[in-house]
């Protein structure tokens, strides 16, 4: 039963995928001086993420949309990033974005708080 499961979740996730490849949403325009600096603002964030997850890629389609140039860390098949994630963040859940200021790190785990900071703070 948890095969199968598995296996329809990943079916699904791959289904969105396909979609929202499709169905890309547009990309913020900014000047080049603009995207500079948005780039250097986005160096202290990394998105821990499973690919297929669909709240992973409703953060990535934000991301996208605000063109953001985040880090993406695989969580699901990079043991290294699955291990950060638990040891540092917690927990393994994902979407995950790590923000890192003057030294500090903060985990935030929601998608749609994800997404609400980053328009905050990009948009």
């Amino acid at each position: 039963m948890r095969i199968l499961l598995k296996l329809v979740r990943e079916g699904l996730g791959r289904l969105i995928i396909l979609i929202n490849f499709l169905f890309r949403p547009k990309q913020i325009r900014r000047t080049p001086a603009e995207q500079d600096t948005i780039k250097l603002a986005a160096e202290g964030l990394s998105l821990y993420q499973f690919y297929a997850c669909p709240f992973c890629i409703k953060t990535r389609r934000a991301m996208h949309r605000l063109n953001l140039p985040i880090a993406t860390r695989d969580a699901q098949n990079n043991d290294q990033h699955r291990t950060e994630l638990e040891a540092s963040g917690g927990r393994i859940k994902v979407p995950c974005l790590r923000i890192t200021e003057k030294g500090n790190d903060t985990w935030m785990y929601e998608s749609s708080e994800i997404i609400e900071y980053l328009e905050a703070r990009f948009a």
